[in-house]
């Protein structure tokens, strides 16, 4: 009995209990797509390889085992790259699966020609390509294995054009079986007591979260440190909701504060890279002891050099840390100065949000958005958020309940990734909890990267809701009247702000083109209505586009020339 190469690959890939696949087809890609369908493998045509392969590596995040990415030979490669960085740098797993041209034509300019495998290499922990159709289902298994073994990263597999139609015999076909989950290490018992006697003698403790905790499902363990121990806790963006934001330990509002003051920093599945400011002082104390617990041991010492060093899946070494504090129990006094600095200062900043969400004046600001949105979206919701300003204040307004249900730019801080990761979260909802609602919150610029996608989610009917915080530009915008003033200056190439993109766009017009449902939004009224309206019908797709102060936020010093005076 033969088996073509498009078979083999799909059935390996189901071998290996994956579920998803996202990709543009084309030449010589198309029969993979149709025969990972034929296998059981849900397949998503997207719009660009870029968001495909964004979505993909979502899917790794959310449930532990990879998406693929299908894409065609040379561009089509290309444009998936940006994901590949992204998953890898986000420690995400993933797989992408290249056409390439035919082997008989290589060096010859062939159609879309291009060294994949060696490009490859730079985004990805594993760039191969299968030597034969035989080792197919081997390689196959290598590349999930390697991309959910150890820190998780992409792997990318090469499949020649001339590979796709040609048959072997099963027979002679090399299959294997799924391989095995990822094996669990702990750290060594040393280390373990090392750190608990560290945070033991520490007057002013902090517990960092990061993404890694929230991948390796150490909730219930963290929770039960916090409580334990009475620890404060930090989450890093994509860790919110590891513990719920709304947790009395909870010292998100006094960030600054609990960073610079710690004098021993507890480090689960964080890294000090430029999102904690590395570490060092002046946002941390130039003597802070930090007790890194990481999976990748080239991580260890990154930056600072750690009082303790836990090597090991974070939920184990939690559960670790828990044993020990078992027998020798600390509970940090919850009446301490440590305690009354924070607190005074999570008060501070908290009024000081409040009375921006407070004010009345129209076009409305960010925090009066942010607020109206907290109060009307379900507390359970997928939340996926991109933007400069949008990403940034939102961060700090929207409440998480749950782990991985945050969904951001991430370590790479990449920009276009919402789309992609709002339909790769509605595909794994509607399959494993399908009463949960996503809700993406895009900038007006960051939704442009990727806007198309919008086309994709009402094909497969994904009842995502959209909202774009409009302010007519990149970190600040022109009104209206702005813009037609500036227009009398000549032509917009030489006289329109870089930032600056058309005022009043009507973006929830491309929602409505495809067959969802648009709402153009410029009060308070108008935006509870819409969100009221979108979050009840839960069937349709729908984009929110909410109009706010061009100039809302605008930090001072970014553009002086940008005042009222100089247009």
């Amino acid at each position: 009995e033969a088996v073509s190469g498009a078979q083999l690959v799909a059935e390996s890939l189901k071998a290996q209990n994956i579920e998803y696949m996202f990709g543009v087809v084309g030449i010589p890609v198309t029969e993979i797509a149709i025969a990972a369908q034929a296998v059981g493998i849900k397949y998503v045509g997207m719009r660009n390889e870029q968001a495909a392969c964004y979505a993909a590596s979502a899917v790794g995040y959310l449930t532990g085992r990879p998406g693929v990415c299908l894409v065609v030979s040379g561009p089509g490669f290309l444009h998936a790259l940006g994901g590949m960085a992204n998953a890898t740098m986000n420690c995400w797993p993933l797989i992408v699966i290249g056409g390439s041209s035919d082997r008989n034509q290589e060096t010859m300019g062939a159609f879309q020609e291009f060294p994949q495998v060696e490009a490859g290499r730079l985004y990805n922990k594993l760039s191969v390509r299968p030597s034969s159709l035989e080792v197919i289902p081997a390689v196959i298994e290598k590349a999930v294995r390697t991309s959910i073994y150890g820190r998780p990263g992409s792997c990318y597999i090469d499949i020649p054009g001339d590979f796709v139609n040609l048959q072997v015999n099963k027979s002679s076909v090399k299959y294997v079986e799924c391989c095995l989950p990822p094996p669990i290490s702990t750290a060594e018992h040393s280390a373990v007591c090392e750190a608990a006697s560290i945070i033991a003698h520490s007057k002013q403790p902090l517990l960092i979260i990061g993404k890694g905790a929230a991948y390796s499902h150490a909730e219930n363990n963290i929770r039960k440190l916090v409580d334990l121990c009475g620890l404060p806790f930090l989450p890093t963006p994509m860790a919110k909701g590891v513990v719920p934001d709304n947790h009395p330990n909870c010292v998100a509002a006094a960030r600054s504060t609990a960073l610079q003051h710690a004098d021993v920093i507890i480090l689960l599945g964080a890294r000090l890279n430029w999102i904690l400011h590395f570490g060092l002082p002046p946002r941390f104390r130039q003597d802070v002891k930090v007790i890194q617990i990481d999976i990748c041991a080239e991580e260890l010492g990154n930056n600072v050099r750690p009082a303790a060093i836990l090597l090991g899946d974070i939920n184990a070494v939690t559960k670790q840390l828990l044993e020990e504090f078992g027998r020798r129990p600390l509970k940090y006094p919850s009446n301490s100065e440590w305690w009354e600095k924070l607190r005074q200062k999570i008060t501070h900043n908290e009024e000081r949000s409040k009375g921006l969400a407070l004010q009345k004046s129209l076009p409305m600001n960010y925090y009066t958005v942010f607020h109206h949105i907290r109060e009307l979206i379900p507390k359970d919701c997928i939340l996926v958020s991109e933007g400069a300003n949008t990403m940034d204040i939102g961060r700090t307004m929207l409440p998480n309940y749950y782990p991985r249900q945050r969904l951001d730019a991430g370590t790479f801080g990449t920009m276009g990734v919402g789309l992609g990761f709002a339909i790769a979260a509605a595909m794994v909802a509607k399959d494993r909890t399908p009463e949960k609602q996503v809700i993406c919150i895009e900038g007006d610029s960051a939704f442009g990267f990727s806007g198309m996608e919008v086309e994709t989610i009402c094909r497969y009917n994904l009842p995502i809701l959209i909202i774009v915080v409009n302010n007519n530009g990149i970190y600040t915008g022109l009104d209206a009247d702005a813009w037609k003033e500036m227009l009398k200056f000549g032509d917009p190439a030489t006289c329109a702000p870089p930032v600056s993109l058309l005022p009043n766009s009507h973006y929830e017009k491309i929602m409505s083109a495809f067959g969802g449902k648009g709402y153009f939004v410029k009060t308070p009224e108008e935006l509870q209505n819409a969100l009221k309206a979108s979050t009840t019908d839960k069937q349709t797709p729908s984009l929110i586009n909410v109009m706010i102060d061009p100039q809302s936020e605008r930090k001072k010093q970014e553009f002086p020339w940008l005042t009222r005076s100089n247009l």
